[in-house]
């Protein structure tokens, strides 16, 4: 029988995971977005919003909180590239301006969006991998 007990004296703590699943690699599974236990159910319902819970293993989606790092990953290595790419094309080449606009604005967009959703799914993996929940303080 799969379980997914949480701890009783908190609701947002990571689920403690009591079925035997064969090991998976987390980054593998977060590219592919797909379940972090099992590695064969979705993890997303959409492009970017998180399943309830898995639809082969079942396990509640209800701990993933990936927050704005994905976000913030995106913008440092998505700008990275594309600012790199387009200065170094100005020094080479000197295209005008327009140049500039048509071809980095499109692939800025492309790239942003298909590297937020793997960004996204490989937090998330991690997260359940790492059994990383919210900080507590402890009351004596």
């Amino acid at each position: 029988m799969i379980q997914d007990d949480r701890k009783p004296d908190s609701e947002s703590a990571a689920p403690v995971d009591q079925a035997i699943w064969p090991p998976i690699e987390p980054i593998a599974a977060g590219l592919k977005g797909t379940c972090p236990r099992c590695g064969e159910g979705k993890l997303f319902s959409g492009f970017l919003d998180i399943g309830k819970n898995c639809g082969v293993c079942g396990l509640d989606y209800s701990f993933a909180d990936a927050g704005d790092g994905p976000a913030v990953f995106v913008i440092l290595i998505i700008g990275f590239i594309v600012v790199g790419l387009a200065l170094w094309m100005e020094v080479s080449v000197n295209p005008p301006l327009w140049v500039h606009f048509i071809m980095w604005i499109p692939l800025t967009i492309v790239l942003s969006l298909t590297a937020l959703r793997m960004i996204k799914g490989v937090l998330i993996t991690l997260q359940y991998s790492n059994k990383a929940s919210e900080g507590r303080i402890d009351r004596v």
